[in-house]
C-alpha cells in the first residue's frame, strides 16, 4: 500500500507569523506578541468548540480570536483594519523548507495531501497563494464532520478519505497537539520542532520522529518503512 503523508498546514507547511508585517503597521512592537496571542486564542476556539459540539469553520475561530487579542491588548480595531487582517490570514506564506521537501517527496511517489482545520476552499487558496498545491493529491478539511482536531473523528475522516490504513499513513505536524491526536488514532507521526524552544507536551505520547525541518522528511519516513519485495 503506498504511504499517505498528510500535513497540517497552518504552522507546518505555512507560516502563520506572515501577519507581522501588517500587524506592525497596526499595532506596532506589540506586533508579535499580539500575533503569538492571536494564533493561541485561535486555537483555544477550535478546542472548546469541538468540545462544545458548537462547530462554525475556522474561519469564525479567527476573526472572533482577532476581536478577542485586540480586547485584549486594550486597541481599537477599526473595520478596515479587520478587514485587512483577515484578507492577509488567507495568503500567509510557506515556510522555506515547505517546497523542497515536496518536491523530494513528491518524487518519492508518496501521496501527499492536506489536511487542515481550515475548509477545503481556505486551503485550497492558502496553498495556490503560496505555491505548493501542485504537490498534493487532495485536500482533506475538518469541515466534512463539523469538528477540529484532536478529535478522533477528524484522524478517521482523514484515512476515509485517503483510503488509507493507520499503519500506512503520517501526518506531519509542528503542533503537538496535532501529533497526539494522530498518535492515539494510531497514526505514525512526525512532529516538526520548528524552534529550539518548543516543548512537547508530556502525556505519555511520543511522536514517531522528530525533525526540526521539512527537509528530514524523507530519511525519517524511508527509515521506518518496511522493504519491499
Amino acid at each position: 500500500m503506498t504511504t499517505t503523508i498528510a500535513f497540517d498546514i497552518y504552522g507546518t507547511l505555512i507560516d502563520t507569523q506572515g501577519v507581522l508585517a501588517k500587524l506592525q503597521d497596526i499595532v506596532g512592537e506589540e506586533a508579535i506578541n499580539f500575533s503569538n496571542a492571536w494564533r493561541d486564542k485561535q486555537l483555544e476556539y477550535s478546542f472548546r468548540r469541538g468540545l462544545m459540539q458548537q462547530y462554525e469553520d475556522f474561519s469564525v475561530c479567527t476573526a472572533q480570536a482577532l476581536d478577542y487579542t485586540f480586547a485584549r491588548f486594550n486597541r481599537e480595531l477599526a473595520p478596515g483594519q479587520k478587514r485587512e487582517l483577515l484578507e492577509a490570514y488567507t495568503v500567509l506564506p510557506a515556510f522555506a523548507d515547505a517546497r523542497p521537501a515536496l518536491v523530494q517527496l513528491r518524487d518519492s511517489a508518496y501521496k501527499l495531501v492536506a489536511f487542515s482545520n481550515g475548509t477545503a476552499n481556505a486551503v485550497e487558496k492558502l496553498l495556490a497563494g503560496a505555491g505548493l498545491r501542485q504537490f498534493f493529491d487532495a485536500v482533506v478539511s475538518v469541515d466534512g464532520i463539523k469538528t477540529f482536531k484532536p478529535a478522533p473523528a477528524v484522524y478517521a475522516h482523514l484515512l476515509s478519505q485517503c483510503d488509507a490504513s493507520p499503519e500506512s499513513a503520517w501526518l506531519v505536524s509542528s503542533n503537538p497537539f496535532d501529533v497526539i491526536g494522530a498518535l492515539a488514532a494510531g497514526l505514525q507521526t512526525a512532529w516538526v520542532k520548528r524552534s529550539a524552544a518548543a516543548v512537547f507536551d508530556p502525556w505519555g505520547f511520543e511522536p514517531t520522529g522528530v525533525v526540526d525541518g521539512l527537509g528530514g522528511l524523507q530519511a525519517l519516513i524511508g527509515k521506518t518503512e518496511k522493504p519491499k519485495h
